[in-house]
């Protein structure tokens, strides 16, 4: 049986009871860790990239995201040999990482 949180459809589309309709709670932890990520972001300001040092800092970022993507295929993969060819690329990408 569903119970409907407001008693009204005009209850639920007025401003003042906006948060009816929210779990208690969530929203206010959402804006808490979206203010704590961005003061970490802006207390760490970081001097220039040459474009040496950003064309390397692209292709690590872009090589930690591949390798969190097979992780998480590898989590879910149940056929052998995908997961065989899973993990050599999770070698692989560890070993491009480590250079």
């Amino acid at each position: 049986m569903v119970v409907p949180l407001v008693d009204s459809p005009q209850e639920a589309g007025s401003p003042e009871n906006y948060n009816l309709r929210v779990a208690r709670g969530w929203e206010s932890k959402s804006v808490e860790a979206q203010q704590a990520e961005a003061s970490e972001k802006s207390s760490k300001r970081r001097s220039p990239m040459s474009a040496e040092e950003a064309v390397r800092w692209r292709e690590t970022e872009s090589l930690r995201l591949s390798r969190q993507r097979v992780l998480q295929q590898l989590e879910v993969s149940q056929n052998p040999r995908h997961r065989k060819l899973l993990e050599d690329t999770l070698a692989g990408l560890d070993e491009k990482l480590k250079r």
